[in-house]
């Protein structure tokens, strides 16, 4: 997938799904308590109660490996992994998740503008198919990326918003990527990715302390306010 170079600076978009475009209401812990059931982990034991307290620290982070953290063996972490996409899926099914208010409009907005915009997460492809099936969002960009897309690395390292970079050949440098993000994990994957702006939003996991302290350069009250933030920029 190669595009011309945008003109603008910020020629390329890199948006997080759940908690900066997608709302889901709590579905992660919701799913979680799920798999950590079917692995045998008593609801409302102290055991529980630590491992929920870290899958809430790694928002962000590839699903599998929060497992591989919390499980250890990695039959566990692949069993626990399939258990919460199944169980993350079917509450979308459901109808349980919705847009950020203006979302979809600022995604459209940006494109309109001559922006490359790509949707990443930390969940499994099926599941983030699964997410854009219920929004009706498949067509809304050119490419959405999940861990395995980019090498099965996720946040916090660099790896999708750099698989972005050189599968659209939107921009001429990293320096002219856009990151936007709920999460502290988010904000390093686009600190470490060298992109210029790195916006942290308040309508997901991580508060404004948090987001400027894994290197926001922007704290914004949702994505919405991203299309003015980057042409400030250019």
């Amino acid at each position: 997938m190669v595009n011309e170079l945008s003109t603008h600076r910020t020629g390329l978009v890199v948006l997080d799904m759940a908690g900066t475009t997608v709302a889901d209401g709590g579905l992660v812990e919701q799913a979680f308590a799920a798999a950590a059931r079917e692995l045998g982990v008593e609801p409302d034991s102290a055991d529980h109660a630590a491992k929920l307290e870290y899958v809430r620290a790694t928002m962000g982070e590839s699903k599998i490996s929060v497992f591989r953290h919390l499980f250890g063996d990695e039959a566990l972490a692949q069993k626990a992994n399939i258990a919460f996409e199944k169980a993350y899926g079917t509450l979308v099914d459901g109808g349980r998740i919705a847009p950020i208010p203006g979302a979809r409009e600022t995604i459209e907005e940006l494109q309109e503008e001559g922006r490359t915009v790509v949707l990443t997460t930390g969940f499994a492809r099926v599941t983030q198919d699964a997410i854009l099936d219920a929004l009706g969002w498949r067509d809304l960009v050119g490419l959405t990326l999940c861990p395995a897309d980019a090498g099965g690395r996720g946040r916090p390292y660099p790896d999708m918003v750099l698989a972005a970079f050189l599968r659209t050949g939107a921009v001429d440098g990293v320096q002219d990527v856009a990151v936007a993000g709920d999460t502290a994990y988010d904000m390093l994957s686009g600190v470490r990715s060298g992109a210029s702006v790195v916006a942290g939003v308040l309508t997901g996991a991580h508060g404004d302390a948090a987001l400027r302290e894994a290197g926001a350069t922007h704290v914004l009250g949702s994505v919405a306010e991203l299309p003015a933030i980057l042409r400030g920029v250019g």
